[in-house]
């Protein structure tokens, strides 16, 4: 197994070229769209979590313990608070971005207060923390977080805060030369009942960070 982690966006683009043999990632539509273009087989719903907002312990723009993301969103804007943006084409920041517009905000480096950093989501937990400011990150990985400083969660619990995960093996047809047979066997194993089991027993002190989709309902 050798496996690249990447941004969804990155992640499709490698499958596409036929750099890959199994996609696992975040960002449904574009999942939808790599099958219907004919790079992948089939979309299996396989496992979901959430996104959170985490931001200053002062929280300047008063968002704590809201469970509405749109309407934290759109308070951090108007008191143009720092709102740190991976900026990189993953799914989180494809997420954020649909949360922006949901809002009626089209933040950009031109406004002061929004930053893109263009990297992964550990460099930007860290760039927030050393900020401080708010950002987009998801629920497993900010629980694996160590370097949280001053970052506290703030805003969790929107419906549209869910974050499905969905794994396609890439189409032989399209690309011949991938490993179809590995691919369906590993995709077969991930959405077993043996592999969502495995999934959902994985934690870090003693909180799950992902739930099989198999409890999800509509994956």
């Amino acid at each position: 197994m050798r496996v690249i982690a990447v941004g969804t966006g990155q992640a499709i683009r490698l499958a596409r070229r036929g750099d890959a043999d199994v996609l696992l990632v975040h960002h449904r539509p574009s999942e939808e769209a790599f099958v219907r273009d004919g790079y992948g087989l089939r979309r299996h719903p396989l496992m979901y979590n959430e996104f959170v907002i985490v931001g200053p312990a002062a929280d300047p723009a008063g968002v704590r313990g809201s469970a509405d993301a749109v309407a934290a969103l759109t308070k951090i804007g108007k008191t143009r608070a720092v709102f740190l943006s991976r900026g990189d084409d993953s799914g989180t920041h494809r997420r954020e971005r649909s949360l922006w517009l949901a809002a009626g905000i089209a933040p950009s480096e031109r406004t002061g207060w929004y930053r893109e950093i263009g990297a992964g989501m550990g460099r930007t937990l860290n760039t927030a923390a050393a900020m401080p400011a708010y950002t987009l990150v998801d629920r497993g990985t900010w629980l694996s977080f160590g370097n949280r400083g001053p970052l506290r969660l703030l805003v969790e619990g929107d419906v549209r805060l869910r974050n499905p995960y969905g794994a396609i093996a890439v189409d032989p047809k399209r690309h011949p030369h991938v490993k179809a047979r590995a691919a369906r066997r590993f995709v077969t194993w991930l959405i077993s009942p043996a592999g969502q089991r495995a999934i959902g027993s994985f934690r870090i002190g003693g909180k799950v960070l992902f739930h099989p989709a198999s409890l999800a309902s509509g994956g």
